[in-house]
């Protein structure tokens, strides 16, 4: 079972002088997750090496089991640190993709040409992608055979009230759930900041941090089934 994760590259907060990046709980819960049940686990990201963490993920109240366990884990922070150039990733090698959110991918994986292109050829190859949180902004442009992936297909994702209890709504260059509308994805979500994951075909995707492990269990379960 070989998986590619797919993290950002980008670390300004629009034109707020704050820092953004990958939320950490997004990561390290599936990567555990996913380490756990044998699977080989290849990391990458636009520029390649260290992406940028999303600071307000590192605080005291966003920490859980799987983000103590990475900070104890050398050998994951090393593993992090040298993710590969997404360019040189080619999805014949893997047999899923999973990518952590965070806001960073609003601004690149959404508009990545190469992001794109890895999507839409692992749904031609029949192979399962998963996104969580704001992750399934690296959907917003990926089309298959003409139409918008999401089309018709139930989903989720960081749903507008949380970006409004976040203070965020005027500083994103879109709102997720409204994207995800827009181009004919039937939008569902759960309670805010609860775990709600669903599963259309062979897309996953995860409303929040809270549904990052659930996200990451429904992908090993496709790639086990």
């Amino acid at each position: 079972m070989k998986i590619l994760m797919v993290l950002t590259s980008h670390d300004r907060l629009a034109d707020t002088g704050k820092k953004t990046g990958f939320w950490l709980e997004e990561f390290a819960a599936p990567y555990y997750a996913f380490k756990d049940a044998g699977a080989e686990i290849t990391l990458a990201s636009p520029t390649g090496g260290q992406p940028p963490l999303d600071p307000s993920s590192d605080t005291p109240d966003a920490q859980t089991e799987f983000t103590d366990r990475f900070k104890n884990d050398p050998a994951a922070e090393q593993h992090l640190a040298n993710t590969l150039k997404l360019a040189d990733i080619n999805s014949d090698d893997y047999d899923a993709v999973f990518y952590p959110g965070g806001h960073g991918p609003l601004w690149d994986l959404a508009i990545d040409e190469k992001s794109i292109s890895l999507i839409e050829d692992f749904v031609l190859s029949q192979k399962p992608v998963a996104f969580v949180c704001h992750a399934p902004a690296a959907l917003k442009n990926v089309k298959v055979n003409g139409d918008y992936l999401v089309k018709d297909k139930r989903v989720t994702g960081f749903s507008n009230t949380e970006e409004e209890a976040v203070g965020l709504s005027d500083v994103v260059p879109f709102l997720l759930e409204d994207a995800l509308k827009e181009n004919g994805g039937h939008y569902e979500k759960g309670s805010d900041w609860q775990s709600y994951v669903v599963e259309d075909g062979l897309l996953i995707t995860g409303q929040n941090p809270a549904s990052s492990e659930e996200a990451a269990k429904k992908l090993i379960q496709r790639l086990q089934a």
